[in-house]
């Protein structure tokens, strides 16, 4: 299987629409048919992923496009026919088997036309023309035109420029939707703010189910340490969620959030060794010394084999008939919310009494916290912050977003305490005879951190109470 990111614009050419001179050498016109596939429940496409098997010059490929960094997206291709996506593509939408099996969606037939712009020898990017038949059948139903321009050595700034161009030839922005969402009928859009309690809490939770389908076959991959970040947040968010709303519907999502825990176990070790790692090698803080130390490279590669271990560990639960369990149960505790009690006072009360907590835990907390009490006055942060976005989903003001947003400075800042507090134990753990000054000076820069951190916590935390007792007055 063969992958690649994918960085590019989409634009609406307009009828009449011809391509301004471009440096570079024209495209191969090409003719391809693209059959789209989804699950009978569209979860592929509620997650924002597209499944699709493309047939070109009697050639037929399997292609698969995952949500990246921004607005890049991963696509994978494998070969395969039409009895269904390969092996290695349908492993990593496991996640979406409980939806049923796959099927078509949509059929369409794309003619391409284009031009490789070129930079003094550099190929920048490939500006395209598809002129795009919408099949039922064999017969043409309805058809429209997409212009593209998808990089190839070039960047962000070359995107821009194209863009910019092109808009001045008489193309018009997009809103760059996959061509197969032009086709397929929309789904009934969800009131952002608005209905019953139950409805409001049903609704955030859903978001987080998504988000678990959506980043899950990024995670099984592997390759963007964003999407494990993600995935452990919806973890965290959904506990949250269902812990300050227990007041309201007793122990009904109970078992959920048991699951999720175990899951945000297998979840945590990974998270902070790419954490650690992305410090040590990505920032290229072992460089500055490494000349002093031949330990170095000893030293991430421990970290990367443990980091290697771990993940292991959870692809294996992944892989679990748990983790299916998990996801089906989720889905249909959302669906069956009790309320068990009257419950007339909205969601406010909820995100109030959660910052009487926090307020509380502040104030018990010594004037030199030690670590696991930072930790723990992090997690009272957190609770609060996930409980104001519950009570947001009935309208934010200008006080509550101002309150969400010193809220997550709060968790960021004794965050960064306590990523320093695990990577002291990882490099300790990971530190041998070779790698020992290596590991002791990253571990002097990770008590620095830490030293920053502390004297920056309780302005922000103080900040955010009082703009919590303004926002949720």
């Amino acid at each position: 299987m063969r992958g690649h990111i994918e960085r590019e614009l989409k634009l609406d050419p307009g009828e009449g629409f011809e391509l301004p001179p471009l440096d570079g050498v024209p495209l191969e016109s090409r003719l391809f048919t693209s059959t789209y596939y989804d699950t009978p429940a569209r979860s592929l496409t509620g997650a924002g992923l597209t499944l699709r098997r493309r047939v070109e010059n009697g050639l037929s490929h399997w292609q698969l496009k995952l949500p990246a960094a921004g607005a890049a997206r991963h696509e994978l291709e494998a070969l395969g026919g039409p009895a269904g996506p390969p092996d290695e593509i349908r492993q990593l939408l496991a996640a979406h088997a409980r939806h049923g099996d796959f099927e078509p969606v949509a059929t369409l037939r794309t003619r391409r036309r284009g031009v490789r712009v070129d930079d003094d020898g550099r190929s920048v990017a490939d500006v395209t023309i598809d002129l795009v038949e919408v099949l039922e059948g064999n017969r043409a139903a309805g058809q429209f035109a997409e212009l593209e321009v998808e990089l190839v050595d070039g960047d962000e700034a070359d995107l821009t420029r194209l863009g910019r161009v092109l808009r001045r030839a008489g193309a018009s922005r997009s809103d760059g939707r996959p061509k197969v969402m032009r086709v397929l009928r929309p789904a009934e859009p969800s009131r952002a703010t608005g209905g019953t309690t139950i409805e409001r809490v049903q609704r955030l939770l859903a978001q987080q189910l998504r988000e678990l389908e959506r980043r899950d076959p990024g995670v099984r991959l592997g390759g963007a340490a964003e999407d494990l970040h993600q995935f452990r947040v919806a973890t965290r968010r959904s506990r949250a969620v269902i812990r300050a709303t227990r007041p309201i519907f007793g122990n009904a999502l109970t078992p959920v959030a048991e699951e999720l825990k175990w899951l945000t176990s297998l979840l945590g070790p990974v998270r902070d060794l790419d954490v650690l790692i992305e410090h040590v090698r990505v920032r290229d803080e072992i460089r500055s010394f490494d000349r002093e130390s031949a330990g170095g490279a000893d030293l991430v590669a421990r970290l990367e084999e443990e980091r290697g271990l771990r993940r292991d560990e959870l692809l294996a639960g992944l892989n679990e008939p748990r983790y299916a369990a998990l996801l089906a149960e989720f889905e249909r505790a959302i669906s069956t919310l009790p309320q068990l009690e009257a419950h007339s006072g909205g969601l406010r009360p909820i995100a109030r009494r959660e910052l009487k907590r926090l307020r509380k835990r502040a104030r018990g907390t010594a004037e030199e916290p030690s670590d696991e009490a930072l930790h723990e006055l992090r997690i009272a942060a957190k609770r609060a912050r996930y409980a104001a976005e519950l009570a947001a989903t009935v309208g934010a003001d200008r006080k509550l977003r101002r309150y969400l947003t010193a809220m997550k400075a709060v968790q960021d800042t004794i965050g960064a305490h306590q990523d320093g507090v695990v990577a002291e134990a990882r490099l300790r753990s990971a530190a041998s005879a070779t790698s020992a000054l290596a590991a002791g000076r990253l571990i002097e820069r990770q008590r620095a951190r830490r030293t920053a951190s502390r004297s920056q916590y309780r302005a922000a935390l103080d900040a955010a109470l009082e703009a919590g007792a303004s926002a949720l007055r």
